[in-house]
């Protein structure tokens, strides 16, 4: 009787939950309201299913509940309760994934007249890329990846010169125009997904995976990865910011071109004020997923802290000592395995950087100051 009862009360608790609860889907930004049709076709089939059998082990209980002197009759098979339970398992299973079907073929089918953009994954940052006026994207391969060249374009490649490189976490995109996206990782299983557009795919190693969609609405919206890609996936963040037409175009406009990255120099030239290259490192910092393992307050990590860490004397895994200098950071970040701070694991990636990055990033954690100044915040820091 307890049972049946506690049954009876989990079912209607359930349902009060759904209809009362506060937490409901994200408003809708692009054109796949069929994703929300077919997650509302899940729910209503699983829930009815959840209704049903709950009552109906309730109600067997009640029935068949052992009384004084009356013994269950042996009945070891039923074909004809079998027969009707294959053909409603079928025909629910069937109502299940038909819809899904539909609208996965529908789905990595893009439009022809779709914007293109190519969307990188790795620990723990986003990348994207644009053809340039000719629609096309350049050949990429992994022997080509560098710091100077992150997405692993082919120089040889005339189609991909003219190609627009966004080595940041943020995308633009014009309003209600189809985006037919392209997914690569770099290292582990990434998921690109933004929840307002309802649109998400898996970013494997080795394969380019496709879908599309279009934004229906202007804004600001966060990318999420939703696959565990490591101890920083949690802060693998990004923004996808919907805007008019002609507001995209003159962003696309002030984006670099692969062949403008390969002419710039890699270093050289002016030198770059201290405190405008500590600015550079935050970006970088945010950009290239540091802050995923690094605080700058002090607070513990995975990683070192940042507050204080310049000039401090390290003390390794192995019992050795290090100051950390410029050059002490540097060598770390070209190589964080070569050394293992105590008391942390050796899990930071190795990140590709040209030197004028590592140099930015270098000044960024410098200004966070030494041991002796870790209590008073720098300009930067400000």
């Amino acid at each position: 009787m307890a049972m049946a009862i506690v049954l009876v009360v989990v079912v209607i608790a359930t349902l009060l939950f759904h209809f009362v609860s506060p937490w409901q889907a994200t408003p809708l930004a692009s054109n796949w309201q069929q994703m929300d049709d077919t997650l509302t076709i899940t729910l209503v089939i699983t829930g009815f299913f959840f209704v049903v059998i709950n009552l109906f082990v309730a109600y067997t209980l009640l029935r068949f509940r052992h009384r004084k002197g009356r013994r269950a009759a042996y009945e070891p098979d039923n074909k004809k309760l079998e027969r009707w339970l294959i053909g409603g398992t079928t025909l629910g299973i069937m109502a299940l994934l038909a819809p899904g079907l539909f609208v996965y073929a529908e789905y990595i089918s893009p439009p022809h007249n779709a914007l293109i953009v190519e969307v990188v994954g790795q620990q723990w940052q986003w990348r994207f890329r644009l053809p340039g006026a000719d629609g096309r994207l350049g050949r990429t391969d992994v022997r080509f990846v560098s710091p100077a060249n992150p997405f692993g374009l082919d120089p040889g490649d005339p189609a991909g010169r003219d190609n627009v490189l966004i080595n940041s976490n943020e995308l633009h995109l014009p309003l209600n125009k189809p985006v037919k996206m392209l997914l690569r990782s770099h290292d582990v299983l990434h998921d690109f997904y933004v929840p307002q557009f309802r649109a998400r795919m898996n970013m494997v190693p080795g394969m380019v995976n496709t879908f599309w969609f279009t934004p229906t609405k202007t804004g600001r919206y966060e990318v999420l990865c939703a696959q565990l890609c490591g101890v920083g996936h949690y802060n693998m963040r990004g923004y996808v910011v919907v805007e008019e037409d002609a507001v995209f175009q003159k962003w696309v406009k002030a984006q670099p071109t692969f062949a403008s990255t390969m002419a710039a120099p890699s270093s050289g030239g002016t030198a770059i004020p201290a405190d405008r290259r500590a600015v550079q490192g935050q970006a970088l910092a945010q950009s290239k997923g540091c802050v995923a393992c690094h605080t700058i307050d002090g607070g513990s990590s995975v990683g070192p802290t940042w507050k204080g860490l310049f000039g401090k004397t390290e003390t390794m895994a192995d019992g050795s000592t290090a100051l950390v200098d410029e050059a002490y950071l540097k060598d770390f970040i070209r190589n964080p395995q070569a050394r293992v701070v105590k008391g942390f694991a050796p899990i930071m990636p190795k990140i590709e950087m040209t030197d004028d990055e590592l140099a930015a990033l270098v000044a960024y954690i410098k200004s966070y100051g030494s041991p002796a100044s870790a209590a008073s915040p720098t300009k930067a820091q400000k």
